[in-house]
């Protein structure tokens, strides 16, 4: 038995999905997190093909660049709202 064996597309999807998932919670800085996820969500349409659900992989396909956006922008609002709140405590500490 070699190790060549236990490379296939099922295997090297679920590794890719794990290194996504492992990234999303150690990385501290949200941008990390959106490129992990989008490693994540790779691996993920991987085991979906590899289970010949093709219909379905097409349809994560087609939402998962949505989902992607979504997470941005979330991301640039949260940014904005953190921004404002250090501003706002800046200011009462100088008045």
């Amino acid at each position: 038995m070699a190790i060549v064996d236990f490379i296939n597309i099922s295997t090297v999807s679920a590794a890719v999905a794990l290194i996504g998932s492992a990234g999303i919670i150690l990385l501290p800085k949200p941008v990390d997190k959106v490129i992990m996820f989008t490693l994540l969500q790779g691996g993920f349409i991987g085991m979906i093909v590899a289970a010949k659900y093709l219909d379905v992989a097409v349809a994560v396909a087609l939402f998962d660049p949505i989902s992607t956006v979504i997470l941005l922008i979330g991301i640039i609002k949260l940014n904005d709202v953190r921004r404002k709140k250090l501003e706002a405590q800046e200011e009462l500490n100088i008045a």
